[in-house]
């Protein structure tokens, strides 16, 4: 073994990053070890902005040195293998390290692979995704002459669930400001437009005012990027499927459940997502290939001296970086319990997670809920005179755009509370 620390973090994210800055904030003395082969950090909620030319790609970006905790050390390096029986984890340049507690957050991969053509196509020509390069996105919205725009996303969990309509709506403010005449589209494999009632009332009033078209039950399945089709399947009850007066509209063309073929001249897409390799192929992986936690503790279901968070983690809520902030506290509390020979009891993470749904240019809505589908809305908002954050305002926009970033970069990086 090269080396052994008390804790050691795969990840140089978010969950790493602020879980090494609470610990080391509780307990400077900690000997504290992040794995990280990163040399940059970025703050992917702006990417959304940067895909609609409202936010500086280089704003989002910062060094990972200026950000790893001062008493943590860091190895640069990938992880690539658990032997969670030794409590070691194998590395690819820096052999075997060990640990006597260990946080799991590397966050998510991008899996192109599980659609076909998406890989041979992402980010070129008009095909785009502010998950990849929201620069491109940007690109491709502002030379958008016209006719469909399609927006979608996969099958599988992807950060942010509310991210592919966010750009979806902001790319139609976008086309009716400039008087292009486009049809958008949002397709998605689930049921409805977001899943908190709330939320959902106010972007029914936000698709209809634009004009877009929604289609649900649609999981895309084949990108063909050389004749701007994209095929999708169709995952409802086949009575539901029928063809309506806005599919002749925007050209559709259905020959069965597996066969819907929409025209596009532009086409953003989430990619399928999928914990990384070593964590779906591990012992430490639920039968879905995400980290098999506690969905109220965050520790490992197996072994009680590993624990998980963010996006790696197999927990039944969004994806998302305000998860991560309420997840940390409870993880942290729950380590150094073990560390002082008492029970990690801390069970308080009851499924939190935030939606900043971007309707428009200067209109937001915010989407805060639970495990249970709950609307649990920050009573701080009233702070700011925001009295419904299930309503547009632009009050929203204004946190969105300026007061989320200072907090993450000054507040949630250097483990304060938030």
């Amino acid at each position: 073994m090269n080396s052994s620390h008390d804790i050691l973090i795969i990840g140089g994210g978010t969950g790493g990053i602020m879980t090494a800055a609470q610990l080391l904030k509780k307990d400077k003395t900690l000997d504290i070890a992040i794995i990280e082969p990163a040399d940059t950090h970025y703050y992917q909620p702006a990417w959304t902005l940067v895909g609609a030319g409202t936010y500086n790609y280089e704003d989002t970006a910062k060094p990972m040195k200026d950000l790893i905790p001062e008493g943590a050390k860091w190895i640069k390096d990938y992880a690539t293998k658990f032997n969670a029986t030794e409590n070691i984890v194998e590395t690819k340049n820096n052999g075997s390290i060990g640990y006597k507690y260990l946080v799991v957050s590397p966050g998510l991969v991008m899996d192109p692979k599980q659609i076909d053509g998406l890989e041979e196509s992402l980010g070129k020509g008009v095909v785009c995704s502010n998950y990849t390069d929201p620069k491109h996105t940007w690109e491709v919205i502002k030379n958008f002459k016209g006719g469909n725009a399609i927006f979608t996303q996969p099958t599988t969990p992807i950060k942010c669930g509310g991210a592919p309509q966010k750009i979806a709506y902001l790319a139609a403010d976008y086309f009716r400001k400039n008087k292009i005449d486009s049809k958008v589209v949002f397709a998605t494999p689930g049921s409805v437009l977001f899943g908190v009632k709330p939320i959902r009332d106010t972007l029914t009033r936000v698709v209809e005012r634009y004009g877009m078209v929604f289609k649900p039950f649609y999981a895309p399945r084949h990108i063909d990027a050389k004749n701007k089709k994209i095929i999708f399947s169709y995952t409802g009850d086949d009575e539901n499927q029928c063809v309506t007066n806005e599919s002749k509209e925007i050209g559709e063309k259905i020959s069965g459940v597996a066969n819907i073929e929409v025209p596009f001249d532009m086409l953003h897409i989430a990619p399928p997502q999928a914990a990384p390799k070593f964590v779906r192929d591990s012992e430490l992986a639920n039968k879905d290939g995400w980290l098999d936690v506690n969905i109220n503790t965050l520790q490992h279901n197996k072994y009680p001296t590993i624990f998980g968070l963010g996006d790696v983690a197999g927990l039944p809520t969004a994806k998302t970086g305000a998860a991560i902030r309420k997840q940390v506290p409870v993880l942290v509390d729950n380590i150094l319990k073990l560390m002082s020979n008492q029970e990690a009891n801390n069970d308080s993470y009851q499924g939190y997670s935030s939606c900043p749904l971007v309707t428009g240019y200067g209109k937001m809505t915010l989407a805060e809920f639970d495990y249970e589908g709950n609307f649990t809305p920050d009573p701080k908002l009233k702070q700011m005179l925001v009295f419904n954050s299930a309503k547009e305002h632009w009050r929203l926009w204004m946190l969105k755009k300026y007061g989320l970033p200072y907090l993450y970069w000054n507040k949630m990086m250097k483990g304060e509370a938030v």
